[in-house]
């Protein structure tokens, strides 16, 4: 400790004019403390105020340079002393010793600028300020294809030094990206994989990039894909799969790398990976299926790279998917079930998978989780239906599957995401099949469930596709026994509402019924169509000239079904529509033009 303040002294009288030795001896000393106890050397290193010292010691023609960054480098590795370096002055004369081409000196500079950025937002603005970044990334460029062990050990430090600068920190990423970053890193990548320190420093920095938008056209155009994949099939160790896993996932969500991905043959790892830990009760490998089967699923979302894979049904990859559905692995099931969502992107593979079983399979699934189910599997299972469903030619084929039914066995559900699922795939499945609309808009636990689900304010999702079902039933229907179903469990209000809808899709739909409603039940549905004030919004819808042509020529066909009511008829005399109507007979859209006219004449007659 004494040899220590001795130093320091000593350090401050004779930095301006003493003879290089006696520098060096007092540096030596400063290290060797420093090697002791870092932490307790630095305080003392800062309350002696020879960090401003320093600042004048930092020079190219100087021997003792290196050993001063380096110190600076070992008390900057303490969060407290990195801003008392950069308010010493010390990141201007770092910077510039990045132009020399002593590789120790290098070494050393950029080890203490990498440590100053860590989680240092004055470090980051101080390196920023005097450009230290561009010289670092040139370095790296020029370095990129060097082997021998000091470059390597250079270009580590480097990368370190750029990975601290920009973590977490969009802006100074942004800058990085533009400065032409990631194609050097990714070349660094291919030529120095055999270098463990360097390709992890590599990994982490890709990590930080490709999370910007920006950043993933970039990665794109360069091999990364290839580089990637190569690197993962050697990693045995767990932790190492996981860094390449960290980096893949933020890439893969862009569509083009995720065919540059299967392309690669990143889809024959994951399926090993999930083959090796689908039996395994160990953390490590519970995670890493997880990972892979996940990683899987995402590949799947880009329709070049899902097409590629499904290899019009044929693809060894598409029948392993299917293989996972009947796992007992919750995590295969429901990676499973969204992967087949997923290739049920178009009709012609959707038409494929109906024909060749799939349904059955996933209503199998849906079974081992009704009572007390996964909940994230019902969900995906019903997401794969509700696509299925989507083509005209599979909806008679999965109705007479019996799909409704094993659908209506989730109603009892608590949870939305199952909920707003379950009703998007009756809807689909009911889609001009009266038959199926009909018996469905009978089930009076089905309407109850709907009408309450209706009032579901927290969930906009599940309430606007209930109302939608509910209109369904009754459009695909046209059937007397649904709409007084429908009255009976107090379903019109919500339709009423449902024609004030922000959607015009939902306005129209609602319309549509509601005009079916008068047509075939005025009598049994009149009280409730007074009660929610149908004729007030018709005026309303009418009026406003916002309304899309459909909604105002709806409006006027419901009006002349209303008028067969004399109470709703009253309420319309009442209104004064002629009005709002005879202004519509000159309206742009012909359609709607001659609607108006014929609207008005039974009006008039009415009156």
């Amino acid at each position: 400790a004494d040899n220590l303040s001795e130093a320091l002294k000593k350090l401050k009288i004779t930095s301006t004019d003493s003879t290089a030795d006696s520098l060096e001896g007092c540096l030596d000393c400063l290290l060797q403390a420093l090697a002791q106890n870092n932490m307790e050397t630095s305080e003392k290193i800062q309350k002696s105020g020879v960090l401003q010292v320093f600042a004048s010691l930092l020079t190219p023609q100087s021997s003792c340079t290196a050993k001063v960054a380096n110190i600076i480098a070992e008390v900057a590795r303490n969060e407290f002393m990195r801003n008392p370096c950069v308010d010493a002055g010390l990141i201007p004369p770092l910077v510039q010793l990045l132009n020399c081409k002593d590789q120790e000196v290098l070494l050393q500079t950029g080890r203490a600028l990498g440590n100053i950025c860590y989680d240092s937002h004055e470090g980051r603005n101080a390196v920023d300020h005097a450009g230290g970044a561009h010289i670092v990334v040139d370095h790296l460029r020029s370095l990129c294809s060097k082997t021998d062990p000091a470059s390597e050990k250079l270009l580590t430090v480097f990368c370190g030094m750029l990975m601290n600068y920009s973590n977490e920190n969009d802006t100074l990423q942004s800058q990085l990206i533009n400065m032409g970053v990631i194609p050097t890193l990714v070349k660094l990548l291919g030529i120095h994989c055999q270098n463990a320190a360097l390709t992890e420093m590599c990994l982490v920095a890709f990590g930080n990039l490709a999370e910007l938008e920006s950043s993933k056209e970039q990665f794109a155009y360069t091999n990364i894909a290839e580089e990637l994949v190569k690197l993962f099939k050697k990693q045995i160790e767990h932790d190492k799969k996981e860094m390449i896993f960290e980096v893949l996932a933020p890439l893969a969500e862009n569509d083009v790398i995720k065919l540059q991905l299967v392309e690669a043959g990143l889809v024959e790892c994951l399926l090993e990976i999930v083959q090796k830990t689908v039996d395994s009760d160990k953390e490590d490998d519970i995670a890493e299926l997880k990972t892979a089967s996940d990683l899987m699923v995402l590949l799947l979302l880009g329709d070049e790279s899902m097409q590629k894979l499904f290899e019009g049904g044929k693809g060894s990859v598409f029948q392993r998917v299917l293989s996972w559905i009947p796992s007992n692995s919750h995590q295969l099931q429901l990676a499973g079930a969204l992967a087949i969502a997923n290739f049920a992107r178009n009709d012609g593979n959707c038409i494929h998978m109906v024909d060749n079983g799939i349904v059955q399979k996933l209503m199998d699934l849906l079974d081992r989780h009704v009572e007390d189910g996964n909940v994230t599997v019902q969900h995906a299972a019903l997401s794969a239906l509700r696509n299925l469903a989507i083509p005209v030619v599979n909806k008679a084929k999965m109705l007479s599957a019996g799909v409704a039914e094993a659908v209506l066995k989730f109603l009892r559900s608590e949870m939305p995401p199952v909920q707003f699922k379950l009703l998007g795939t009756l809807r689909m499945l009911i889609d001009a099949q009266a038959e199926a609309a009909e018996q469905l808009g009978k089930n009076l636990k089905l309407v109850e469930r709907l009408v309450e689900w209706c009032e579901a304010k927290d969930h906009a999702g599940v309430m606007g596709e209930s109302n939608r079902l509910l209109s369904a039933l009754i459009r695909h229907s046209k059937s007397k026994d649904v709409i007084r179903t429908i009255v009976q469990s107090g379903g019109i209000k919500h339709l009423v509402t449902m024609a004030t809808s922000e959607h015009v899709i939902m306005q129209n739909e609602a319309l549509v019924a509601l005009a079916l409603i008068a047509a075939l039940e005025l009598v049994t549905a009149e009280k409730d169509l007074e009660n929610a004030q149908l004729v007030q919004i018709l005026h309303r819808l009418l009026s406003d000239d916002r309304s899309a042509p459909e909604i105002k020529y709806n409006s006027m066909v419901l009006i002349c079904a209303l008028i067969g009511s004399e109470p709703l008829q009253k309420e319309v005399q009442s209104m004064a529509f002629l009005e709002v109507i005879s202004k519509l007979r000159s309206h742009e859209n012909k359609t709607v033009a001659q609607q108006a006219s014929l609207t008005e004449q039974r009006l008039a007659v009415e009156s």
